[in-house]
């Protein structure tokens, strides 16, 4: 039996209910869905602690493709109603760690604890990842708060586990109070005006 830690990958988003019986589109979160997407694979659930599948898994049975759209027809789902009871659920399959598999997902124990780099100097540390449907969220702890980062690549262009940092490029504000700088950037302003203004 192999050592290596079992984690969990998140592969997919299930968006809408297709046809009558029971079928759902899928909004792929892997590069290779033939893998991952096979008759017989089976994916835990994120989905409220309310609904009736929270805490179960979901076996797939067969994925089409419809106008390139990936159609996956599940165990269990057999009608519209039952479908649209798992719309915006997450899937995640639980994989042995080999990072070689899937090249641009990290695992979130990948990711915790990696020092964040902006402009050449360390800004904060990963202490969590926050996944929502929309996209995942670092969660940095910086000096004084706790900043949410999109994991998005205009934002975090370079991941280095060799390193052990993230790189990020953050838009204005994301790691400042853009606020204060305009107020202080309009004080310098305003003393150089009245500085000018003696002098004439």
């Amino acid at each position: 039996m192999s050592d290596a830690p079992r984690t969990q990958l998140r592969v997919g988003r299930l968006t809408k209910a297709h046809g009558l019986k029971g079928a759902i589109k899928l909004e792929l979160y892997t590069d290779d869905p033939e893998r991952r997407f096979v008759p017989g694979a089976e994916f835990s659930l994120q989905v409220p602690a309310s609904s009736p599948w929270h805490g179960k898994h979901l076996v797939l049975r067969e994925l089409r493709w419809y106008n390139a759209i990936p159609v996956g027809f599940f165990d269990g789902v057999d009608d519209r109603t039952a479908a649209e009871g798992l719309l915006k659920a997450i899937l995640w399959v639980e994989n042995v760690d080999q990072e070689e598999d899937e090249p641009d997902a990290w695992y979130d124990h990948q990711l915790v604890g990696l020092d964040v780099v902006r402009d050449g100097a360390k800004v904060g540390e990963v202490v969590r990842v926050d996944h929502f449907p929309a996209q995942d969220l670092l969660i940095v702890r910086t000096p004084d708060r706790e900043v949410m980062v999109p994991f998005v690549q205009a934002i975090v262009p370079e991941v280095d586990l060799a390193a052990g940092t993230v790189r990020v490029t953050p838009p204005p504000g994301l790691f400042e109070d853009v606020a204060d700088e305009v107020e202080a950037d309009d004080a310098d302003a305003a003393s150089e005006r009245s500085s000018d203004a003696k002098t004439d």
